[in-house]
């Protein structure tokens, strides 16, 4: 069905409708050429979508939705990294008000109660407003150790790559897209273009940043008339400032003096361009593909006793990255 018969088509119903009801009433004549629009407009897209020229294009670009949806997941997997960090368990209670004047002890609503949130006096809640990193070290156990720095590390590694295959994935789904426009009715491409992008068989790109962890403290006083609250979000910025804060103090007696790094986003872009933005095991790089999600991978493992150093350091591409997963791969 051509762009042409489907204004005709709206315009002989227009017409109809113009007849039946009369230029009186412009208001219904005027819902009636819309309403015949949309089932138009539908239909139309229905049959372009089930017509051999799409599926002949969905076909020729399955190689690439395919990857794409290779890296949504491998992202999605990214954003699963998380440190074990837990506030104290102090038990489970249940508080029943059985007053018998009429208080409202509206803020008693706020007492929320998780993993993620530590119950305390106000002026704790405001001290880690003031002193953050030091708060959520005590009251949330996080022991101050070559451990702990390193599994921050990982966590930050992860997140960032993340962050940046975000902004990679769409950008290559976009010049997918751009590609095959030409070949893609103008009305549909612009107007229908998450119903395109689905049926072209791209899976949803999440580019919101939920999955930063919110660490909260918050103070609910008892007579429930007022409480306050302090959240802690371990982004990028906070996850690297976090991480050096820790590194000034542990001291590292398990690591050879001058060898220990810290792996932090200037760090990883250090790394890359040490590396000519060059995959170490496939030597692809982003001069090959402009979209390329390029990870820093440990050469030997943290878990087999290597450490973060510039030497242990090697750029890889996500697909070695995931393949790689806890061997040893040396740069070929």
């Amino acid at each position: 069905m051509s762009v042409v018969f489907l204004l005709l088509f709206v315009g002989t119903m227009a017409t109809v409708a113009g007849t039946l009801f009369g230029l009186a009433n412009p208001i219904i004549t005027t819902f009636l050429i819309g309403l015949v629009l949309f089932i138009a407009y539908q239909i139309y897209i229905q049959i372009f979508f089930s017509s051999e020229k799409f599926k002949n294009i969905k076909e020729s670009i399955k190689e690439y939705t395919t990857n794409c949806n290779e890296l949504n997941d491998h992202i999605e997997w990214l954003k699963c990294t998380h440190a074990d960090i837990r506030s104290f368990d102090y038990g489970e209670g249940h508080l029943y008000d059985n007053s018998n004047f009429n208080f409202q002890r509206k803020e008693w609503s706020k007492n929320i109660k998780n993993h993620l949130v530590h119950n305390c006096s106000a002026s704790v809640c405001k001290n880690a407003s003031d002193q953050p990193f030091k708060y959520l070290c005590k009251y949330f156990d996080i022991k101050a150790s070559e451990e702990t720095l390193s599994s921050f590390e990982i966590v930050l590694n992860n997140f960032a790559a993340a962050e940046q295959g975000k902004v990679l994935l769409q950008n290559e789904r976009d010049s997918i897209l751009l590609d095959v426009s030409k070949s893609i009715p103008t009305l549909i491409f612009f107007f229908s273009k998450n119903k395109l992008i689905q049926k072209l068989g791209f899976e949803p790109i999440d580019l919101s940043d939920l999955y930063f962890p919110v660490f909260t403290f918050q103070y609910v006083s008892a007579g429930g008339n007022s409480s306050s609250k302090c959240d802690i979000k371990l982004n990028i910025t906070n996850l690297d400032s976090f991480i050096k804060y820790l590194s000034e103090i542990v001291k590292f007696r398990k690591s050879v003096v001058g060898q220990r790094a810290l792996m932090t986003s200037s760090l990883r872009e250090k790394i890359k361009s040490r590396d000519n933005y060059t995959c170490q095991y496939c030597n692809l790089s982003t001069r090959d593909e402009q979209n390329l999600l390029l990870e820093i991978d440990h050469i030997i493992p943290l878990s087999k006793g290597g450490i973060t150093s510039e030497d242990n350091l090697q750029t890889l591409c996500w697909k070695c990255n995931r393949t790689k997963g806890a061997r040893i791969v040396l740069a070929s």
